[in-house]
């Protein structure tokens, strides 16, 4: 069964130039990407992503309508 989510992510640049994408599935599953461009390391964090998926499973979720004021 194929199943698409949801995984907010952070992506940063390290001092070495090496960009670094990390998200968690739940409070105890991390999965981490990196690569030589901010797309290649969430490349690679898609990956991780499916893997530790299907190692853990996937998260139940909920989506949330927020109004900001600006």
């Amino acid at each position: 069964m194929q199943r698409d989510i949801t995984v907010s992510f952070l992506v940063e640049q390290d001092e070495n130039g090496t960009w670094c994408a990390e998200a968690a599935l739940s409070p105890k599953s991390f999965a981490n990407g990196e690569g030589a461009t901010r797309e290649a390391a969430i490349e690679d964090l898609k990956d991780a992503i499916a893997i530790l998926a299907e190692t853990v499973g996937v998260p139940e979720q909920v989506t949330v309508t927020v109004e900001i004021e600006d």
